[in-house]
């Protein structure tokens, strides 16, 4: 038996491996401790009626809030989201965004006490609601890089974006660990393995925030916590009236059954490295752990993310969450929630009725004042750290910062990540780097010159659009084309046809986009197009270097025959010349997988934590070659 101080050496030294050495991911040097504005945050408080307390606490959608004029100050609101598809009336552009967020501000502005909102929005992976932004690689791409410094410029440049349209919060990072690639957001999360989630989930934080006082910060949001990338596989739904999912299997939103030992080890590490890099808000799970919605759990809510873990930040629920606390009993579901911790309430279109039941409720001596004193304190300590508070300082839009929004220094930032994420998992008789000299490059595949497909979910649209061109960027297509020499011609079909008497072929196959429980999936075979792409080139008898475009890695069967060459890259947004870069061997590919690949779909759920014995994947973890 090894010795513990031998076990600790083991365990520090995988932790440097990742860069993870204590106190590397504290907060910055120039950011105070929330809990320093209490004295400002006290003085505020004890002017606050108890309306005005629970309007801090309640967060509509924009749209709902807006039609019914008067209802900013009404309910004295004290932040506002747009959800995946709740977009401006007057289109999805940089001007109309940055209108709408000033109409908000300035309805805020009016209640009493002139208190500022927050405004919410999904800055996954960008400002990826608005068109022309810099669409960034998914986490499941970043982790392929291990690269915590590039993260967190990607984090600078997406706060960047935010900020230039007044938005001043994004819900990311997500730091979940999946654990089965099934669940239809694995892409969210940058690996199974909780030590790179530690890593990089840290250097989101920073990115995005900065010392969370500066005109380029936005405010990170931590999700979902705590759990919500572990929920065992269902067949059937998971609450009444739950939403129905297209793959034949469950796993968003379900059920975590794990000890607590193994959710900490597994599941809690990214949180710990978030809150030492001062992230200041955190987003509960819509999961449950046990049976329990995390949504309302006092163990995992309070005492051990505030008490145990020293966060100091609000905690948001999501969309509708709190409902799912006590399924039809809402009232019942708003006390447990509260209580059990919940500072700001997600209630898109329900925020009256969530308004006057928490009155209700501290009415009726059912939710203490000190919990919603605690609740309000947490929210505006956020606030005074972001200089919301300070009445000199304009809290309208920064529109100088539209010249820099989808700017060629942002865009080559997102390049970079691309290549650095490319994974290259095949390259028989070293087929890749392919020359830029070639006689004829035959390109092929739905992905092709598709950059809906390229970016996938929670871009432009909540689920993602494939087809038409859905924001700007670089296809591969084009990347190709704008790679090779001036003498190469560049031929395409979408479906392989017309590759004969090519030099090489390049098929762009993949998952078409998809968003939370409906990319959950019970099958994950390259579907009847990608092969008939791939049985296409393979009747011409042209060399094939494959391109996998995905969410998560794919089961390839017989298909891998097929391929003289795979590489494959994680939704990796707008930049397509990235991944032309490693095609070419302008960057010659250095990325990791940061999941485990499985050979069938009866080994799922398979990662670094199941695979023993005879559950041997396709690709370990770790796996990537290079040239």
């Amino acid at each position: 038996m090894k010795s513990q101080k031998s076990i600790w050496c083991m365990c520090a030294a995988a932790l440097l491996a990742f860069g993870v050495v204590l106190g590397a991911a504290a907060s910055s040097p120039k950011a105070k401790r929330l809990s320093a504005y209490d004295p400002q945050v006290r003085n505020l408080l004890a002017q606050m009626t108890l309306e005005e307390k629970i309007g801090q606490m309640t967060q509509p959608e924009y749209g709902p809030v807006l039609a019914n004029p008067g209802d900013m100050q009404k309910y004295f609101i004290g932040s506002v989201l747009s959800g995946g598809d709740s977009d401006p009336q007057e289109g999805n552009g940089l001007a109309p965004w940055t209108d709408l967020y000033d109409k908000v501000q300035s309805e805020a502005l009016k209640t009493r006490l002139g208190i500022p909102v927050l405004y919410g929005i999904d800055a996954m992976h960008g400002h990826s609601n608005v068109l022309g932004a810099v669409i960034f690689p998914h986490n499941m791409a970043l982790g392929c890089t291990r690269d915590a410094a590039l993260v967190e410029k990607i984090g600078r440049v997406t706060a960047e974006e935010v900020r230039a349209t007044g938005i001043q919060w994004t819900f990311a990072p997500c730091v979940t660990v999946p654990q089965d690639i099934r669940w239809g957001r694995a892409y969210e999360g940058f690996s199974e393995d909780p030590a790179l989630v530690r890593l990089l989930g840290a250097a989101a934080v920073r990115g995005l925030q900065g010392d969370l006082g500066g005109r380029l910060d936005v405010l990170a949001c931590a999700k979902h916590f705590v759990g919500d990338g572990g929920t065992a596989a269902s067949s059937e739904g998971r609450w009444p009236g739950a939403p129905v999912g297209t793959g034949g299997v469950w796993l968003d939103q379900g059920d975590t059954r794990l000890d607590e030992a193994t959710l900490r080890r597994i599941h809690l590490p990214g949180y710990i490295t978030a809150i030492q890099a001062g992230v200041g808000s955190i987003m509960p799970s819509y999961s449950s752990w046990n049976g329990v919605k995390c949504s309302g759990s006092r163990r995992l809510l309070t005492e051990i993310l505030k008490e145990e873990l020293g966060f100091e930040g609000f905690l948001i629920s999501d969309y509708n969450a709190i409902a799912q606390v006590k399924p039809g009993d809402y009232k019942g579901s708003v006390e447990a929630s509260i209580n059990a911790g919940m500072d700001m309430a997600m209630e898109p279109s329900n925020y009256r009725v969530f308004f006057e039941t928490l009155k209700g409720l501290v009415e009726e001596g059912k939710v203490p004042m000190s919990r919603i004193d605690d609740a309000v304190t947490r929210i505006l300590r956020v606030k005074f750290a972001m200089g919301l508070m300070d009445k000199k300082r304009p809290q309208l839009a920064d529109r100088r910062l539209h010249k820099t929004f989808g700017s060629a220094a942002h865009r080559a930032v997102a390049r970079e990540a691309v290549r650095k994420s490319v994974v290259l998992l095949k390259n028989e008789g070293h087929m890749l780097p392919l020359s830029k000299e070639s006689f004829r490059i035959h390109v092929a595949g739905k992905t092709a010159d598709d950059i809906g497909n390229q970016c996938g979910g929670w871009t432009i649209r909540w689920q993602g659009q494939g087809g038409a061109v859905t924001t700007g960027g670089t296809t591969v297509l084009e990347a190709v084309k704008a790679a090779v020499s001036p003498k190469t011609q560049v031929t395409y079909s979408r479906d392989g046809s017309g590759a004969a008497g090519a030099t090489v072929a390049i098929a762009v196959i993949g998952e078409k986009p998809y968003a939370e429980y409906v990319g959950d999936r019970k099958d994950l075979s390259l579907d009847a197009e990608d092969l008939e792409t791939l049985a296409n080139l393979k009747g011409a008898g042209v060399p094939t270097a494959v391109l996998l475009i995905a969410g998560r890695p794919m089961i390839l069967g017989d298909a891998l025959g097929q391929m003289d060459a795979l590489a494959v890259s994680f939704l990796p947004g707008t930049e397509g010349r990235g991944l032309a870069d490693v095609l070419f061997g302008d960057y010659k590919p250095t990325g990791k997988l940061s999941f485990s690949w499985p050979k069938s779909m009866d080994q799922l759920p398979l990662n670094m934590h199941t695979v023993g014995g005879g559950k041997q994947p396709l690709f370990p973890y770790g796996y990537g070659l290079g040239y």
